[in-house]
Protein backbone atom coordinates (compact mmCIF):
# COMPACT_ATOMS: atom_id res chain seq x y z
CA UNK A 1 0.00 0.00 0.00
CA UNK A 2 2.62 2.24 1.04
CA UNK A 3 4.91 1.66 -1.86
CA UNK A 4 1.52 2.54 -4.25
CA UNK A 5 1.05 6.06 -2.64
CA UNK A 6 4.86 6.78 -3.32
CA UNK A 7 4.32 5.91 -6.61
CA UNK A 8 1.49 7.92 -7.27
CA UNK A 9 2.38 10.58 -5.53
CA UNK A 10 5.71 10.71 -7.70
CA UNK A 11 3.80 10.01 -11.12
CA UNK A 12 1.61 13.64 -9.88
CA UNK A 13 4.68 15.36 -9.20
CA UNK A 14 6.29 14.55 -12.24
CA UNK A 15 3.68 15.34 -14.64
CA UNK A 16 3.29 18.46 -12.64
CA UNK A 17 6.76 19.04 -13.52
CA UNK A 18 6.31 18.35 -17.20
CA UNK A 19 3.30 20.83 -17.43
CA UNK A 20 4.93 24.41 -19.12
CA UNK A 21 3.04 26.66 -17.26
CA UNK A 22 3.38 30.49 -19.28
CA UNK A 23 1.89 33.40 -18.40
CA UNK A 24 1.74 37.21 -20.25
CA UNK A 25 -0.14 40.46 -21.69
CA UNK A 26 -1.11 41.95 -25.08
CA UNK A 27 -2.81 44.84 -26.66
CA UNK A 28 -5.12 45.37 -29.36
CA UNK A 29 -8.38 46.73 -30.55
CA UNK A 30 -11.99 45.50 -30.58
CA UNK A 31 -14.23 45.57 -33.91
CA UNK A 32 -17.69 44.28 -33.33
CA UNK A 33 -20.25 43.91 -35.92
CA UNK A 34 -23.70 46.03 -35.61
CA UNK A 35 -27.08 44.13 -35.57
CA UNK A 36 -30.24 45.22 -37.68
CA UNK A 37 -32.92 47.42 -35.79
CA UNK A 38 -36.54 47.15 -37.12
CA UNK A 39 -38.70 50.35 -36.22
CA UNK A 40 -41.47 52.10 -37.01
CA UNK A 41 -39.38 54.80 -37.71
CA UNK A 42 -37.63 52.48 -40.61
CA UNK A 43 -34.20 50.61 -40.33
CA UNK A 44 -31.17 51.64 -38.13
CA UNK A 45 -28.43 49.14 -36.72
CA UNK A 46 -27.00 49.11 -32.76
CA UNK A 47 -24.12 47.76 -31.38
CA UNK A 48 -20.78 49.38 -30.38
CA UNK A 49 -17.98 51.83 -31.65
CA UNK A 50 -14.52 50.27 -31.99
CA UNK A 51 -12.00 50.55 -29.74
CA UNK A 52 -8.60 49.64 -27.69
CA UNK A 53 -8.84 46.19 -25.89
CA UNK A 54 -6.21 44.70 -23.38
CA UNK A 55 -5.96 41.73 -21.07
CA UNK A 56 -3.45 38.98 -19.30
CA UNK A 57 -3.41 35.34 -19.00
CA UNK A 58 -2.30 32.06 -17.61
CA UNK A 59 -1.76 28.95 -19.59
CA UNK A 60 -0.22 25.46 -19.23
CA UNK A 61 0.55 22.61 -21.67
CA UNK A 62 -0.66 19.11 -20.55
CA UNK A 63 0.13 17.24 -23.28
CA UNK A 64 2.41 17.19 -26.64
CA UNK A 65 -0.15 19.31 -28.45
CA UNK A 66 -2.67 20.33 -26.06
CA UNK A 67 -3.13 22.60 -23.38
CA UNK A 68 -5.81 25.23 -21.16
CA UNK A 69 -5.77 29.01 -20.12
CA UNK A 70 -7.45 31.12 -18.05
CA UNK A 71 -7.56 34.99 -19.82
CA UNK A 72 -9.37 37.96 -18.87
CA UNK A 73 -9.75 41.04 -21.64
CA UNK A 74 -10.49 44.80 -20.89
CA UNK A 75 -12.32 46.66 -23.88
CA UNK A 76 -13.40 49.92 -24.60
CA UNK A 77 -16.68 49.19 -26.10
CA UNK A 78 -18.79 52.45 -26.51
CA UNK A 79 -22.76 51.80 -27.78
CA UNK A 80 -23.95 53.35 -30.49
CA UNK A 81 -27.02 53.68 -32.65
CA UNK A 82 -27.53 55.05 -36.00
CA UNK A 83 -29.90 55.13 -38.22
CA UNK A 84 -31.99 58.14 -40.42
CA UNK A 85 -28.38 59.85 -41.38
CA UNK A 86 -27.26 60.11 -38.06
CA UNK A 87 -25.47 58.21 -34.92
CA UNK A 88 -25.18 58.70 -31.43
CA UNK A 89 -22.71 57.08 -29.07
CA UNK A 90 -22.73 56.45 -25.29
CA UNK A 91 -19.68 55.97 -23.12
CA UNK A 92 -19.06 52.02 -22.28
CA UNK A 93 -16.85 49.22 -21.45
CA UNK A 94 -16.69 45.11 -21.56
CA UNK A 95 -14.75 43.01 -19.15
CA UNK A 96 -14.45 38.50 -20.82
CA UNK A 97 -13.49 36.09 -18.35
CA UNK A 98 -12.89 32.61 -19.91
CA UNK A 99 -11.40 29.26 -19.98
CA UNK A 100 -9.96 28.35 -23.50
CA UNK A 101 -8.94 24.75 -24.48
CA UNK A 102 -5.78 25.33 -26.42
CA UNK A 103 -3.89 22.83 -29.74
CA UNK A 104 -1.14 23.80 -30.89
CA UNK A 105 1.63 22.64 -33.05
CA UNK A 106 5.60 22.26 -31.92
CA UNK A 107 6.89 21.34 -28.21
CA UNK A 108 8.10 23.28 -26.06
CA UNK A 109 11.27 25.48 -27.15
CA UNK A 110 10.31 25.44 -30.72
CA UNK A 111 10.65 29.06 -32.43
CA UNK A 112 7.15 29.32 -33.76
CA UNK A 113 4.35 27.24 -32.24
CA UNK A 114 1.16 27.69 -34.25
CA UNK A 115 -2.17 27.43 -32.23
CA UNK A 116 -6.25 27.13 -32.41
CA UNK A 117 -8.34 27.71 -29.37
CA UNK A 118 -12.02 27.33 -28.21
CA UNK A 119 -13.74 28.17 -25.40
CA UNK A 120 -16.31 29.92 -23.20
CA UNK A 121 -17.02 32.10 -20.44
CA UNK A 122 -18.82 35.41 -19.45
CA UNK A 123 -18.89 38.99 -21.00
CA UNK A 124 -19.74 41.93 -19.10
CA UNK A 125 -21.35 44.80 -20.60
CA UNK A 126 -20.85 48.07 -19.17
CA UNK A 127 -22.80 51.44 -20.20
CA UNK A 128 -20.46 54.17 -18.02
CA UNK A 129 -21.94 57.86 -19.67
CA UNK A 130 -24.15 60.25 -18.54
CA UNK A 131 -27.85 59.34 -18.95
CA UNK A 132 -30.22 62.15 -20.03
CA UNK A 133 -34.23 62.86 -20.48
CA UNK A 134 -33.79 63.27 -24.09
CA UNK A 135 -31.55 61.09 -25.98
CA UNK A 136 -30.79 61.11 -29.85
CA UNK A 137 -31.96 58.35 -32.06
CA UNK A 138 -34.60 57.57 -29.05
CA UNK A 139 -37.12 55.94 -31.19
CA UNK A 140 -34.32 53.10 -31.74
CA UNK A 141 -33.00 52.53 -28.42
CA UNK A 142 -32.06 54.17 -25.30
CA UNK A 143 -28.73 53.92 -23.65
CA UNK A 144 -28.48 52.74 -20.14
CA UNK A 145 -25.93 53.57 -17.44
CA UNK A 146 -26.13 49.72 -16.38
CA UNK A 147 -24.45 46.48 -16.69
CA UNK A 148 -25.47 42.89 -18.40
CA UNK A 149 -23.85 39.63 -18.20
CA UNK A 150 -23.89 37.12 -21.38
CA UNK A 151 -22.50 33.46 -21.57
CA UNK A 152 -19.96 33.28 -23.84
CA UNK A 153 -18.23 31.47 -26.72
CA UNK A 154 -14.85 32.47 -28.02
CA UNK A 155 -12.19 31.28 -30.73
CA UNK A 156 -9.29 32.08 -31.73
CA UNK A 157 -6.10 31.29 -34.02
CA UNK A 158 -2.48 32.97 -33.77
CA UNK A 159 1.46 32.10 -33.42
CA UNK A 160 3.76 32.63 -30.73
CA UNK A 161 7.82 33.29 -31.63
CA UNK A 162 10.70 32.34 -29.60
CA UNK A 163 12.41 35.48 -28.71
CA UNK A 164 14.58 34.21 -25.84
CA UNK A 165 14.95 30.52 -23.89
CA UNK A 166 11.77 31.72 -21.96
CA UNK A 167 10.47 34.56 -23.50
CA UNK A 168 7.72 34.67 -26.90
CA UNK A 169 6.23 36.82 -29.14
CA UNK A 170 2.57 36.16 -29.52
CA UNK A 171 -0.19 37.43 -31.90
CA UNK A 172 -3.76 36.37 -32.30
CA UNK A 173 -7.10 37.00 -33.76
CA UNK A 174 -10.44 36.29 -31.63
CA UNK A 175 -13.93 35.92 -31.71
CA UNK A 176 -15.86 36.90 -28.93
CA UNK A 177 -19.55 35.31 -29.48
CA UNK A 178 -22.68 36.67 -27.32
CA UNK A 179 -26.14 37.46 -27.32
CA UNK A 180 -26.49 41.18 -27.95
CA UNK A 181 -26.86 43.03 -24.43
CA UNK A 182 -30.62 44.46 -24.84
CA UNK A 183 -29.99 45.53 -20.78
CA UNK A 184 -27.82 48.29 -22.22
CA UNK A 185 -29.08 50.01 -25.29
CA UNK A 186 -32.75 49.16 -24.86
CA UNK A 187 -35.05 48.87 -27.63
CA UNK A 188 -38.53 50.72 -27.59
CA UNK A 189 -41.67 48.93 -27.95
CA UNK A 190 -42.32 47.86 -31.15
CA UNK A 191 -38.87 48.04 -32.05
CA UNK A 192 -37.04 44.72 -32.67
CA UNK A 193 -33.09 44.50 -32.47
CA UNK A 194 -30.73 41.27 -33.76
CA UNK A 195 -29.41 38.87 -31.79
CA UNK A 196 -25.91 37.80 -32.23
CA UNK A 197 -23.01 40.08 -31.49
CA UNK A 198 -19.18 39.25 -32.59
CA UNK A 199 -16.43 40.86 -31.13
CA UNK A 200 -13.28 39.85 -33.58
CA UNK A 201 -10.14 41.06 -31.44
CA UNK A 202 -6.94 41.47 -32.92
CA UNK A 203 -3.90 41.30 -30.19
CA UNK A 204 -0.14 40.84 -29.83
CA UNK A 205 1.63 40.71 -26.72
CA UNK A 206 4.37 39.24 -24.69
CA UNK A 207 4.47 35.97 -22.69
CA UNK A 208 6.84 34.12 -20.51
CA UNK A 209 7.35 30.46 -20.14
CA UNK A 210 8.75 28.45 -17.25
Amino acid sequence: MMTRIIFLVTAAAAAAYAQQWEFGGLGGGTFLNNVGVTAPAGAATAGFANGAAFGGWVGYNSYKHIGGEIRYSYMQSNLKLSGGGSSAEFNGVSHAIHYDVVFHTAQRGAKAQFYVAVGGGVKIFRGTGKEAAYQPLYQYGYFTKTQAFKPMGTVAAGVKVRLAPHVFLLTEIRDYITAFPKEIIAPPPGVKYGTLLHDVVPVAGIGFDM
